[in-house]
């Protein structure tokens, strides 16, 4: 049966989704959270839309079935590839997908400079591409497909010197060129802003869309009668497919880090 107290689940390909996890429980501290990461199958960037559709539809069905009241899909790869077809396939639960803040960088400022950093699948899909169609005309937008990235992350060596190497040579044109703003297309890309700002400079601002999905849950599970108003402090699960020790330390670590 669920109730208000029954558990949210957070999904993400793998371990870039505790970046959304924390705004969830900063904006709503009394729900209670799983967060399931797929990093045996880490990135989504670069599979194929079906297999990114059948591991989403996998693993949120199981969480849906397990007695989660709501499931937040935090992976802009994900939610591109799958969030429609969930939301059809159960409708009396609340589903909630992130997107790139577009929007957010195309209208700050007069036809700002903005470059996306995202997954080649992200770009690549139609959901993105409706999107850029809508905002490409507000500002001067440049795409960055960012391949090896998320694994990177999900290694957990966020600002060793190889990291910062790295993502030197990727921004390299950007760095000789400045942009205005940085939209962070991937969930695991926060976790590596301090890096980013550092090689871009201070006056870039960097927006990623992990509050605008966190108020979204907070306003569908208001409207389902289904917000957790009980005055005390949520729980927090990490489950992983890869199930090691060592992925869910780097789970409770990177739930602590300041991004």
């Amino acid at each position: 049966m669920i109730t208000k107290a029954s558990p949210i689940a957070v999904f993400d390909s793998g371990v870039g989704g505790i970046s959304v996890l924390k705004e969830l429980t900063a904006l709503l501290p009394s729900e209670n959270f799983r967060y399931f990461g797929d990093s045996a199958n880490a990135p989504y960037g670069t599979k194929t839309t079906e297999q990114v559709l059948e591991l989403t539809k996998k693993h949120i069905g199981r969480m849906i079935a397990e007695g989660a009241k709501a499931a937040v899909i935090a992976c802009n790869t994900a939610t591109s590839a799958a969030a429609e077809v969930l939301r059809e396939m159960y409708p009396d639960t609340p589903i909630i997908g992130i997107e790139p803040a577009l929007k957010t960088a195309a209208l700050l400022g007069n036809h700002p400079r903005v470059l996306v950093m995202a997954t080649p699948m992200t770009l690549r899909l139609e959901k993105f591409n409706r999107l850029l169609e809508k905002y490409q005309d507000h500002g001067d937008i440049h795409l960055l497909p960012c391949n090896g990235l998320v694994e990177r992350i999900e290694a957990g060596k966020l600002f060793s010197a190889d990291m910062e190497e790295f993502l030197a040579e990727l921004l390299a044109e950007y760095i000789l060129d400045p942009v205005d703003s940085v939209v962070l297309g991937c969930t695991h890309y926060p976790f590596v802003r301090p890096v980013i700002q550092k090689l871009l400079g201070e006056k870039v601002k960097i927006i990623d869309g992990s509050l605008g999905t966190a108020k979204e849950l907070k306003r569908r599970l208001e409207s389902a009668d289904l917000l957790n108003t009980d005055d005390t402090q949520g729980s927090i699960v990490f489950e992983n497919s890869k199930n090691t020790e060592e992925v869910i330390d780097l789970c409770k670590r990177l739930f602590s880090v300041e991004i």
